[in-house]
């Protein structure tokens, strides 16, 4: 068979030792280790944030389920979905939204495969609800806007139209709007990990 007829590999190896396929994964190919490890070098905002450190996706991503959480009224499954609502950037990085709209419906299609794989390797359904999806892309927008003023160079008006209106800020918010380094941010997600899959 001609080189050029063989299928281009759509496969990424994993430091577990786990192959995962990108057009169809599959849950017993998914790791927490490894979406820990990855989110925690993916940097937020194409890596234009101040501080020594980038802020990783991991870091938003524990963010984002601390502002989901605050009312007390989220189940432990709303919870994990808040925390892994990004856990597909593990393996295709974070593009930032501008370029997500310029790139279309294939990017998103990988994206919700991927998602949908992990939800189930966790126990989780492989769908969000509508109403659940809504309720965490509300603290993603926080979380954005938050990180755009403090870490991104964003004014409050811009962010503002961009994001919606500021959050009533929290200290618990300020504390993850942080640069932490690489192994902390891995460290602190699968903490969170391990607290909500053991309730």
């Amino acid at each position: 068979m001609s080189a050029k007829l063989e299928r281009p590999r759509a496969w990424q190896r994993m430091l577990s030792g786990r192959r995962l396929d990108l057009l169809n994964p599959s849950p017993l190919d998914i790791e927490i280790e490894d979406i820990a490890h990855g989110l925690a070098r993916v940097a937020r905002w194409n890596g234009q944030t101040i501080g020594p450190a980038i802020f990783s996706v991991a870091q938003h991503s524990l963010l984002v389920e601390a502002i989901f959480s605050d009312d007390g009224k989220a189940t432990r499954d709303e919870q994990m979905a808040a925390l892994l609502h990004d856990a597909p950037e593990y393996v295709v990085g974070d593009m930032i939204s501008p370029f997500k709209a310029v790139i279309g419906g294939d990017y998103k299609a990988v994206e919700l495969r991927l998602l949908a794989a992990i939800h189930v390797r966790f126990g989780l359904k492989a769908s969000v609800p509508d109403a659940l999806t809504k309720r965490i892309k509300q603290a993603d927008q926080i979380a954005a806007f938050l990180e755009a003023t403090q870490l991104a160079g964003f004014d409050e008006e811009e962010a503002k139209r961009l994001f919606g209106k500021p959050p009533v800020m929290k200290p618990d918010y300020d504390l993850l709007v942080k640069s932490w380094t690489a192994e902390e941010a891995k460290t602190r997600f699968i903490e969170r990990f391990l607290r909500l899959e053991t309730r």
